[in-house]
């Protein structure tokens, strides 16, 4: 009796404890807690019940009578995957990186047009994103998609996606910017703009070092003729100094031989043996009767007088 009493305690002891937990895990299941950065959406069998937009604490019937999934309420960047050309106004094939800033501002809408997540939503965003910059790529030129009109082109971009999600069936969602980061050449053909480029500037550098060898060649040419001018002019004044000094000397002379004649005559006799023997190693073959010593035989015949 006493085996069967305790067997019918822990039967009890079982059922309440099975019970608290079980009663723990309903009352459980119908709190919920929404974080400052999300949605709550409340789902009552398959349908949105409610959506809970302010963060906290919120109870809900246990599933399966009710469910409840989250949705991201953030600034959300969009990146572009697709590196699939684009053609301009002139049938340019483009590659172009873009990206957008969107956020979830309607969670009913965007769950009834759109998915149950952020990235049913991303997906479908870029498919529109993408269409929009086609659109308006087309209409543009490459020059233009490189210059300020890069910017109306962006913005273009945004007003037509704006119109695309907040249509008749608005997506529930608030496109905040569109950027385009790169717009570029595909691969084969940036090879060979890349080829042309080098091209011409080889041939830019080629003309400048034609010029700059050109430019240097008059510098070096007008040097020499200045240089020619200067010693030309030099050798004038020298030789003009020359003429006056030797003018000026032969002056000099004239009227120190004209004083006294004799002297004259045996200075010039002094200045032609200066002259011919000028070195140790001259040797001359005269007649010793000759004028060429008669300086010298005078000045003997005086030395003999004496």
């Amino acid at each position: 009796m006493v085996v069967k009493a305790r067997m019918k305690n822990m039967h009890k002891i079982g059922f309440y404890i099975t019970s608290t937990l079980v009663a723990l895990a309903i009352v459980s299941s119908t709190i919920f807690v929404v974080d400052q950065r999300q949605f709550g959406v409340v789902y009552a069998l398959g349908q949105i019940k409610e959506v809970i937009t302010q963060p906290g604490l919120n109870f809900k019937l246990p599933p399966p009578f009710q469910n409840v999934t989250y949705i991201d309420k953030r600034l959300l960047t969009l990146d572009n995957a697709d590196t699939e050309p684009m053609l301009t106004a002139e049938k340019q094939r483009m590659v172009i990186d873009w990206f957008v800033r969107w956020r979830i501002t309607d969670p009913s809408n965007f769950i009834r047009h759109v998915g149950l997540d952020e990235q049913a939503g991303a997906t479908q965003l870029a498919r529109v994103v993408r269409n929009a910059f086609q659109q308006e790529i087309n209409k543009h030129t490459v020059q233009e998609l490189l210059s300020e009109k890069r910017e109306t082109v962006m913005k273009d971009v945004k007003a037509e996606v704006l119109k695309k999600v907040q249509g008749d069936k608005p997506w529930g969602i608030d496109v905040v910017d569109v950027r385009m980061t790169r717009a570029d050449y595909v691969d084969t053909i940036t090879e060979s703009v890349y080829r042309r480029m080098e091209a011409e500037r080889k041939r830019v550098a080629n003309e400048l070092r034609s010029t700059g060898a050109a430019e240097g060649e008059k510098i070096r040419a007008d040097a020499d003729r200045q240089r020619e001018v200067t010693i030309a002019n030099a050798y004038r004044d020298a030789q003009k100094i020359k003429g006056e000094g030797d003018a000026q000397a032969a002056k000099l002379y004239a009227d120190a031989f004209g004083k006294d004649p004799q002297f004259a005559e045996f200075y010039r006799s002094l200045e032609a043996y200066k002259s011919t023997f000028n070195k140790k190693s001259d040797v001359m073959v005269v007649d010793p009767s000759s004028d060429f010593f008669k300086a010298m035989r005078s000045s003997g015949s005086g030395s003999a007088k004496h």
